[in-house]
């Protein structure tokens, strides 16, 4: 992590005033002052979640926020539902969508899911070029002797991720993509039975999963590069969490 715990909590205390805040404003309009009135938009709305995804949710030196923008609809959804039910736990996240309904955590997955801003990739200035090779394969080809696939096998071979519900894996931090899959190792954070990314993650030592993540945030992206709609052939594990997703997109749950 880039940023200590209490520094992290502080910033969630901010962002969860300033959501409130904006929430208030949006609903009310000021008799007493002729300033411009403040649309009422999900751009508007969101302005709290973008204090910490970064504005355009562009990459910032604070490493530990996942970049959401472009990622699917049904992935983000289900996200934001793992949060809500306790599968995933981080404070500031909580207190955040716990008020909402389930048809305004849509519309949130909605707005992000089509947004394509460009990926300035930060390489680290630790990672070592057997540190970056050994990524690069782990991402391409996996590993048949530890039973890794390839992530490519699942996120597409453009690491772009698939609709409506397999997410894309750049634009992320390397902080980030570490911290996560140690929380998928440790129960932390769990995702819909059968967990696929829990079993990978076991089978991952911390040199793999720090040299894909390594290599992965080191990968740029463009201007409106997008998920794909399909793989060419089935994953190569069975993933609770995309059929999940995938089903609530599907029969309509989610608009896309």
């Amino acid at each position: 992590m880039t940023q200590s715990i209490s520094t992290i909590s502080i910033k969630a205390l901010f962002c969860f005033v300033l959501f409130n805040l904006s929430a208030a404003a949006i609903a009310q309009t000021s008799a007493s002052t002729p300033a411009k009135a403040i649309p009422d938009s999900m751009e508007e709305r969101v302005k709290a979640c973008v204090m910490c995804h970064a504005p355009q949710d562009k990459a910032t030196a604070d490493a530990y926020y996942p970049r959401i923008a472009g990622k699917p609809v049904g992935y983000l959804y289900n996200q934001l539902i793992n949060f809500k039910e306790g599968r995933r736990t981080y404070t500031a996240m909580t207190n955040l969508i716990d008020p909402l309904s389930d048809a305004y955590l849509q519309k949130i997955a909605v707005y992000f899911s089509q947004l394509h801003p460009a990926y300035v990739p930060q390489p680290s200035p630790s990672a070592t070029p057997e540190m970056f090779a050994r990524g690069q394969i782990l991402v391409t080809k996996g590993d048949p002797a530890k039973n890794i696939p390839a992530c490519v096998a699942c996120h597409s071979s453009t690491l772009l991720g698939v609709t409506p519900a397999v997410p894309g894996l750049l634009g992320l931090p390397r902080d980030y993509i570490n911290a996560q899959f140690g929380a998928m190792r440790n129960g932390a954070r769990r995702n819909n039975a059968p967990d696929c990314m829990a079993q990978i993650a076991q089978r991952m030592s911390s040199d793999d999963i720090n040299s894909a993540a390594t290599w992965l945030s080191a990968q740029k992206m463009n201007e409106g590069d997008k998920p794909t709609n399909s793989l060419p052939a089935p994953m190569p594990l069975k993933c609770g969490s995309v059929e999940h997703a995938s089903s609530a997109a599907n029969s309509g749950e989610v608009a896309k």
